[in-house]
């Protein structure tokens, strides 16, 4: 779990850095920061996506995921959560940033394969490396959020400690189960999260994201399933 703990304090640590810029630049250089978070998002989803050991069962998990967090009402219920953090904060003068930082800098930090892998491996073998090296990208990351969107990047660091650690405390017998292929269909899957996030930031496509977070948890079985065809 330190590895996750550090990766929690990196993020908090570029949100504050991100405050303090928030203070100083104009309303032209945040769309600029923004667009240039996009444009780095939608690199990583892309090259994130493009691992996937079946596209077809990909889409069938984003497809089937996508309904069922509609339906659901996934994005609407946590930004509603964020919103509810806020008020707790005793802060409600953003205008929704902070739900919506909340959200995105949870999606963007928690996708990734290295969330997965890094902390596996942090919890089956002590190898902390990769989930340190995810730790210095969030935090800058995590500078460009803030200074757009505020408070709500802080949030995000109680979606790190809880989504890692469980795949850290959890490691050991997620990683038999899932097995390569559906640990790689887990995180291709979160590429394809990742791009439909880069448009939004980009304000290209609203895509509310968030609803197809289920997508995620369909992606090792799809992929098990495919293999399963006689192709």
């Amino acid at each position: 779990m330190t590895a996750t703990f550090i990766n929690a304090f990196a993020v908090i640590l570029g949100g504050l850095l991100g405050l303090l810029l928030k203070k100083k630049i104009s309303s032209s250089f945040k769309d600029i920061v923004m667009m240039a978070a996009g444009v780095t998002t939608l690199v990583l989803g892309i090259d994130m996506a493009l691992e996937a050991p079946s596209a077809i069962a990909n889409l069938f998990s984003l497809i089937i995921g996508g309904f069922i967090g509609f339906a659901l009402r996934i994005e609407d219920r946590v930004l509603s959560l964020g919103d509810r953090i806020e008020r707790l904060g005793g802060n409600k003068s953003s205008g929704g940033d902070f739900a919506k930082g909340f959200l995105n800098s949870s999606l963007l930090f928690c996708t990734g394969a290295m969330s997965i892998v890094g902390s596996i491996q942090a919890g089956t073998s002590g190898n902390w490396e990769p989930i340190l090296i995810k730790s210095v990208m969030d935090g800058f990351m995590a500078i460009v959020f803030a200074s757009t969107y505020g408070l709500g990047v802080f949030a995000s660091a109680v979606t790190i400690i809880i989504y890692q650690g469980f795949f850290t405390l959890a490691g050991v017998y997620i990683e038999p189960i899932l097995g390569t292929e559906g640990i790689n269909a887990m995180a291709s899957t979160g590429g394809l999260l990742l791009i439909f996030l880069a448009l939004s930031l980009l304000n290209l496509k609203d895509c509310r994201t968030g609803n197809f977070l289920p997508a995620l948890i369909l992606a090792p079985l799809m992929q098990y399933l495919y293999s399963l065809l006689p192709l």
